[in-house]
This record gives structure tokens, C-alpha cells and sequence, in this order.
């Protein structure tokens, strides 16, 4: 920690201006979302960034629980739809997008229970239920205050407001090549794709199928009147983004956010066609991971014209989801065109539809 100015020793409260780093930690679970999360806007949930980092992480993480839940679920869902690998050679290229359902214990948290310093408190004792990005947008905020060790109250805040984000989307773009002996592979990519001042996202992942039947040949497997298959996926997505936070007689140039969340998927898959139509059910483990970095130095206001530089000030890694995994769904088959279907019961229900197009079965 590189003083630029001594602050008084009392204070211990880290207060920001106008360009707090939780506005780019905002943009980056914002955009890692897609723009389905432009429904919040910054200036709502700057102020989750007044104290020290660590109680502004608990904050954040808190805040945008559901975003990190709903996102990595999606990621792990719409691999197969179908226990039926292709055939060597053979290959479809796919477009789905998935919902995620965000429950209603993810809608709001309380402030006195996840780790705060005595530096903040509830203005309210009697009022300390937050909403989180998928609360409701009419629910009124509690408020906070904001002290200096051994000094009174210095700042009052309101927390941010819900932004009615019920559920949480994942687009895919995957294509799948058969294999010989019963394996085919998948892949999801999204290249680099710059966005200018909004910094820059990118999406990789790779899947395996095996029928079951075809590749141990076992006579009792391949009389099975259905066919039966495990399959893997694994994806991420990453985003990143440069940020100017600067203070009076300040130069910094190292400062960006780096964002990533991923997603695995492991399950077994029973489907049976009939004419042009696949039902299929499957039954697996899904988990996913969020890791965000705000890195560089960052001069953060403490009060009376006093600023402190942090390094790296704030990192999140976390395993959000990690559990069982039921999906029902079909394939349907017309010619070249694929559309598809599932339903997810998992600790966010989620739903997953899409179109593709293929050649051979």
C-alpha cells in the first residue's frame, strides 16, 4: 500500500468519488451477462464501494450473487439433446440461448449477515433486507452507515435497488463433429469481440459425447430399446476491461477488470427417436466458478482531501454452483434443421431452446 498523503489515523473508512471501482466491476458482471443486464445502471450500484475492500467485496459479491448462480448454470446447459452420437464425419452447427431461473432465496440477503466490519451498520436495526440485482425494482433499499474507527457517523448511504432480473440468459454457438466408435466432440467459441471503450469478451468450451452402446459393442447394450450415452462439457467466458480511475497528481496506466465465469457438465443421457422426433431425458453434475480481478493500483479517497493507493484491490474466486443436475427435453429433425428443447431442474431452474443445422444423423 503506497500512501499519497497520511491520513489521519482514525479514519479508517475508504470513501470514493465519482469513479468508484465498483462501477467497473458493475460493467464487467453486466457485460459478462450479455446485455440483458443493461436493465441496472451504474450509479445504482456505485455505492457498494465505501469501505474497505474487503467489506466492498462482500458487498458486491452479495449484490450480484445471482448474476454469478444464473450465468454459470447456463453455461453447463444445452450441451446434447440427444444420447444418439453422430456418426463419423457427420456434423451440426447449433445457435440456443438458455434462461436460468433466479429463486427466491437469491432475491435479497441481509446486511448484518454476511461479513461486514463495524465500520458499517444499518441506519435501521429494524430494517436490514437488501435486494440483490434480481430483487424487485419497487423494493425500497435499506440504508447504511458509513464510521471511522472510534468517530462518529461520516456518510450515509442508500444501498442499491433491485433491478428485477428474474432470469439470467446464456446464448451458446456450438458445432459437433462425429467421431469413430460411437464419439462425436463439441465445440463453443466466441471470438475476440471488441467493444471499444466497454473493453473486450471472448467465449471457448469443449464437450465429448460417448453412446454407450456403440462404443463397447455388449450385446445386452445394443438390444437396448433406447440409446444411452455420458457426456462432459466445459466453457468459459471472459471479459475484460481497461478502467482511469486517477486522483489529483496521479498517472495510473496498469488498471483493468478481468472477469471470468465457467461452467462443467457431466451427466448420462437416455433418448429414443421416433420418426423425426427424439425425447430425452438426463440426469448429471453441474458446477461453475466466478473469478474477478480488479488489477493495477487505485487511489481511493479517505476522507478530507487524504488518498491510499491499493494494489489489486479486489478479488473474487468462488465455486457458486455445485450439485445435481435433471433434464428433460427432445430433438426434433426436419431435413438440414435441428430444434431443440430442455427443461433443467437444478438449484436454478432454467429452461434452453435453439435451431440448428446439420448433415446425417
Amino acid at each position: 500500500m503506497i500512501d499519497l498523503k497520511e491520513p489521519p489515523k482514525q479514519q479508517a473508512v475508504l470513501l470514493m468519488k465519482k469513479k468508484s471501482l465498483i462501477i467497473g466491476l458493475s460493467v464487467t458482471a453486466i457485460l459478462l451477462l450479455s446485455n440483458t443486464t443493461t436493465s441496472f445502471a451504474q450509479k445504482d450500484i456505485s455505492g457498494l464501494f465505501k469501505s474497505t475492500p474487503d467489506d466492498s467485496r462482500r458487498l458486491i459479491e452479495s449484490y450480484l450473487n445471482p448474476l454469478f448462480k444464473g450465468f454459470g448454470s447456463g453455461l453447463s446447459a444445452g450441451w446434447y439433446n440427444t444420447a444418439k452420437t453422430k456418426k463419423l464425419g457427420h456434423f451440426e452447427l447449433r445457435i440456443s440461448a438458455g434462461g436460468a431461473f433466479v429463486p427466491a432465496a437469491d432475491k435479497s440477503f441481509d446486511i448484518t449477515q454476511i461479513g461486514l466490519s463495524s465500520n458499517i451498520t444499518p441506519s435501521n436495526p429494524q430494517s436490514t433486507v437488501a435486494p440483490t440485482v434480481a430483487g424487485d425494482k419497487n423494493t425500497i433499499p435499506p440504508q447504511i452507515d458509513i464510521h471511522a474507527s472510534g468517530q462518529p457517523i461520516i456518510q450515509n448511504l442508500n444501498l442499491p435497488q433491485g433491478a428485477g432480473l428474474f432470469v439470467v440468459p446464456a446464448p451458446q454457438i456450438q458445432a459437433t463433429v462425429g467421431l469413430p466408435k460411437g464419439v462425436d466432440v463439441s465445440l463453443r467459441l466466441m471470438p475476440k469481440i471488441k467493444l471499444g471503450d466497454a473493453g473486450s469478451v471472448y467465449m471457448i468450451g469443449g464437450g465429448v459425447r460417448l453412446n454407450i452402446g456403440q462404443l463397447i459393442k455388449a450385446k445386452v447394450v445394443t438390444k437396448l430399446p433406447f440409446d444411452l450415452a455420458v457426456a462432459a462439457g466445459y466453457t468459459q467466458f471472459h471479459y475484460n476491461l481497461p478502467l482511469d480511475v486517477q486522483a489529483p497528481g496521479t498517472n495510473y496506466t496498469d488498471q483493468s477488470l478481468d472477469g471470468r465465469i465457467s461452467g462443467f457438465n457431466l451427466e448420462g443421457i437416455i433418448s429414443k427417436r421416433l420418426l423425426f422426433f427424439t425425447p430425452f431425458v438426463s440426469v448429471g453434475y453441474q458446477s461453475s466458478r466466478t473469478k474477478v480481478n480488479l488489477i493495477g493500483d487505485y487511489p481511493i479517497e479517505i476522507g478530507n482531501g487524504n488518498y491510499v493507493t491499493y494494489h489489486d484491490p479486489i478479488s473474487i474466486d468462488k465455486r457458486y454452483l455445485s450439485g445435481l443436475r435433471a433434464d428433460i427435453g427432445f430433438q426434433l429433425q426436419l431435413l438440414l434443421l435441428r430444434v431443440y428443447g430442455s427443461y433443467s431442474l437444478a438449484a436454478y431452474n432454467s429452461v434452453n431452446v435453439g435451431i440448428g443445422l446439420g448433415i446425417g444423423k
